[in-house]
């Protein structure tokens, strides 16, 4: 649960960060059109944040971090939401700043939405044990 908890407060402080980021550098460079920054506070604040937060309250009715998968679910999540927003601010720093970001960026930036989605998968299979399991 505290590890539950620590991820969504870090996750709540990094998506503040970054708004204030975004805000801040486009300012300083006199940016108004469409970057990667101006969603990257909104992704950490959902897939972060406010996923923890409801992961907290199904932990508390469904008690998921017995299943044996629960540890290994919650450091690939994790790799995945931190490699995809890296590389949405790399990307979206290089527009702000008029660099060309190149292919490897969304390359990479897709193995980093493969490894989220692996890791939402593995928290289905988990939630749908916990929710069917004949015990409860």
């Amino acid at each position: 649960m505290k590890k539950l908890y620590a991820a969504a407060l870090g996750y709540m402080i990094a998506g503040l960060l970054s708004g204030i980021y975004y805000r801040e550098l486009t300012k300083a460079m006199n940016f108004s059109g469409e970057s990667m920054l101006s969603v990257l506070h909104t992704h950490l604040l959902i897939l972060g944040m406010f996923f923890f937060l409801i992961l907290i309250s199904l932990e508390k009715l469904f008690h998921l971090s017995t299943n044996k998968r629960f540890s290994l679910f919650f450091w690939i999540y994790n790799i995945g939401v931190v490699w995809t927003i890296t590389l949405m601010a790399i990307h979206g720093t290089c527009d702000v700043l008029g660099i060309a970001s190149g292919p490897a960026i969304a390359g990479l930036a897709g193995m980093g939405h493969i490894i989220l989605s692996i890791g939402l998968i593995l928290f289905f299979i988990i939630l749908k044990d916990r929710l069917f399991d004949k015990k409860n």
